[in-house]
């Protein structure tokens, strides 16, 4: 069994229309929303075997952001996640040695959200399908298992969707405590 975890960045700045996309920062509610994810992950006791991140600063700093509760866990920027397409996502995990059980993908949209739902069972449903076939907002993060013991083995269809968490989720449970 293997774990993909795939965060979209948190929410990134517009205030400067000069700065290049792939220079663009996460703004006060992106900072939020990534301290909320930070606590998620330590309270799930998600713990990724490894961490694929784009090298754009927004994916780097909701990277940064997550680390408190990542421990040690082997980062690499992967600059073929930055505006990727499904197709090269599902590459890339391909590449996967298949000693790491799961993996933590920080990237972009339309990317992780097509690579979501392509990975997806197409029999699966509830609640959580329903959010990812809605939307897939900045800062959510998608839990997806697959009965694969070889990351080469990754295809369409095959993955069940355990957890669909949007910031919006956290805070609206942060509130209630």
């Amino acid at each position: 069994m293997k774990c993909i975890y795939l965060l979209r960045h948190a929410k990134s700045s517009w205030d400067d229309p000069s700065v290049e996309d792939i220079h663009r920062s996460i703004n006060k509610r992106g900072q939020r929303a990534a301290k909320l994810m930070c606590d998620y992950f330590r309270d799930q006791g998600i713990h990724p075997a490894m961490v694929m991140c784009s090298p754009a600063t927004r994916t780097r700093q909701t990277l940064e952001a997550l680390k408190p509760s990542l421990r040690e866990t082997p980062v690499t920027i992967e600059p073929r996640v930055y505006e990727a397409t499904r197709q090269t996502l599902l590459a890339r995990l391909a590449e996967l040695p298949d000693s790491a059980g799961s993996v933590l993908l920080i990237g972009h949209n339309p990317g992780l959200e097509r690579l979501a739902t392509h990975l997806l069972d197409e029999a699966a449903e509830g609640p959580a399908v329903l959010r990812l076939h809605e939307k897939y907002p900045t800062g959510t993060l998608a839990v997806l298992t697959a009965p694969i013991d070889n990351w080469t083995d990754l295809k369409a269809g095959i993955c069940q969707l355990e957890a669909f968490v949007r910031p919006s989720d956290l805070e609206t449970l942060t509130e209630r405590a």
